[in-house]
């Protein structure tokens, strides 16, 4: 498939600054093809940051990073309009989410309205300021990271701006061959300059149409809704996944197929991304939480609960 090729160019990139680490850096280059955003909830000093760094530079990303602070203000990552005397005019000065790719460093480190700030930018790819509408430039992605260890200074995302995450992930520790290849090669200097530019915003957007054109069955389509709704029906879930989620699913699975090297989408597709598409969504119950079930314990529950069409690759 056409820029199949060019996909597997950039996750071999990203490869040399992220060792061991390769399920991760296909699920977030899936995300970025999927047109989504991404949550990349993990310990500090894994290299969340690294890792969003590393597809800017190979993609030739216009990136900026922003690291959240409580007194960072809404102002600060959207822009304001500045008064000219020259000219007696306000003028739009954009602020750093008018890139491709933005990089939102612990953001559940800033306040609620800070945070606020991004739902607009999210979902509609848009800043608007005093009644006016200022897009931001295309391709657009969030990465946002978070430390989920140490609640100090820290402010939880609340539930309507996880639904604008397409995806959460973890990085992990390295294993201990891997983290020897780390030191051995941090010997030698940073590995990110040899990271290199191999696509650029037009290629990444034409990849982003080609996805679009990946083929679902409906009774693929009918196997995303019945996981949708297992979540919303669950005695031990509060919330379930919406139908922004289940739209997310559908877009993620075409995107996994297409780095598959298909143009259609199987149910492995599916069930690959349900857990990473499901896991910040949902809310347990107070029983569920006091009886020490884990939301993952939940989707892999819901995984072998609800029957998978019996499709097959070609």
């Amino acid at each position: 498939m056409e820029g199949y090729q060019k996909a597997q160019e950039i996750i071999g990139q990203v490869r040399q600054v992220i060792q061991g680490k390769d399920d991760c850096i296909r699920k977030v280059l899936t995300a970025i093809l999927s047109g989504g955003h991404i949550l990349m909830d993990d310990i500090p000093g894994v290299g969340k940051t690294t890792l969003a760094l590393a597809f800017a530079k190979t993609m030739g990303l216009a990136s900026s990073r922003m690291q959240f602070t409580p007194d960072v203000m809404p102002s600060d990552v959207t822009g304001f309009y500045l008064y000219e005397k020259e000219s007696g005019q306000f003028r739009y000065q954009p602020g750093p989410v008018m890139c491709n790719l933005f990089l939102a460093d612990e953001i559940n480190r800033t306040s609620p309205k800070t945070q606020s700030a991004l739902l607009e930018v999210m979902e509609e790819r848009q800043v608007t300021l005093e009644g006016q509408a200022h897009p931001v430039p295309r391709p657009f992605t969030v990465i946002a990271t978070q430390n989920p260890v140490g609640s100090a200074g820290t402010q939880l995302l609340p539930d309507s701006q996880l639904d604008r995450f397409a995806v959460c992930l973890t990085i992990g520790y390295p294993s201990p061959e891997n983290e020897v290849e780390i030191l051995r090669e941090r010997q030698k200097g940073n590995p990110m300059e040899q990271v290199k530019p191999v696509a650029d915003p037009q290629i990444l957007l034409g990849m982003q149409r080609q996805v679009e054109q990946v083929y679902v069955h409906d009774a693929l389509l009918q196997y995303m809704t019945a996981l949708a709704g297992a979540t919303r029906s669950h005695p031990q879930l509060e919330l379930g996944m919406s139908p922004r989620a289940t739209l997310a699913l559908c877009r993620l699975s075409k995107a996994r197929a297409y780095l598959s090297g298909r143009d259609y989408v199987l149910p492995e597709d599916v069930r690959d991304m349900f857990p990473d598409t499901a896991v910040h969504r949902l809310i347990r119950t107070a029983r569920a939480r006091a009886s020490r079930v884990s939301v993952g314990d939940l989707i892999r529950e819901i995984l072998r609960s609800v029957p998978g069409p019996a499709l097959r690759g070609r």
